[in-house]
């Protein structure tokens, strides 16, 4: 009979705790080691940096803000000067084309009343043309007729004027009926003894360029007609015409 030898003894031995120790051991070694550094770090700092540091590190904020709120307050200031001069500029030009305007109506007038002033019949004196903001192809238009032939008497009729230029590279001219929409096709009326301005406004057609402007009044049998022709760039200075 083969001899079997018995199985080995099994011995239970408890499970040893070391090692976990030493890890709790060795983090908690690391976690003081930084709170060490920390009050290191600093404590350096605070030798390093003087005591009355942060005092002068908000005195120094403050006074940038000062600073900061002049230089807006300035720069307010200049654009508000800035602004009052080109205000200013504009009223001193106004006032300059006023006053050359009441120098021609001066002597608009005292042409009509010198003993020795030429007598002229029913005529076109002057025409200004003013272009309207915001479109370019508008404008207002002042029309002056006169006449000293026969004082006291009224002349009254109507006046039309026409543009001619240049229109799809052909020339062309723009008729009253065309020019001023809504407006009686015989013109605008008048009615007068010594003189009179006749005010309007004129639309050009698209993609129309104006070289000339003729105005024709019809003042009917008594006073008869009268037409004067004005270059683009005349229309646009002020004639020797009152302002009436």
């Amino acid at each position: 009979m083969a001899h079997v030898p018995p199985p080995p003894a099994l011995v239970i031995r408890p499970h040893e705790e070391r090692s976990q120790w030493r890890e709790w051991a060795t983090i908690g070694l690391f976690w003081f080691a930084s709170i060490l550094v920390a009050v290191a770090v600093t404590w350096a700092l605070r030798e390093n940096v003087p005591a009355d540091g942060l005092a002068q590190l908000r005195r120094a904020l403050e006074q940038n803000t000062a600073l900061q709120q002049r230089v807006a307050v300035l720069e307010r200031a200049q654009q508000v000067g800035n602004a009052a001069n080109t205000d200013l500029q504009r009223q001193i030009g106004e006032r300059q084309d006023e006053i050359a305007g009441l120098r021609a109506d001066l002597a608009f007038y005292s042409s009509l009343t010198r003993a020795d002033a030429k007598r002229d019949g029913f005529s076109v004196q002057g025409l200004s043309l003013t272009p309207v903001r915001d479109n370019p192809r508008l404008f207002n238009f002042s029309i002056t007729l006169t006449q000293n032939l026969k004082p006291g008497q009224v002349a009254s009729g109507q006046v039309r004027l026409s543009v001619s230029g240049m229109r799809a590279d052909k020339l062309a001219t723009i008729d009253w009926t065309d020019l001023a929409a809504n407006v009686d096709a015989k013109g605008l009326g008048f009615s007068f003894k010594y003189f009179q301005q006749i005010k309007g406004t004129l639309l050009l057609p698209d993609g129309f360029v104006p070289n000339g402007v003729r105005v024709e009044a019809d003042a009917g049998s008594e006073f008869g007609k009268s037409s004067r022709d004005f270059t683009w760039g005349e229309a646009f200075r002020r004639l020797d015409a009152p302002t009436q």
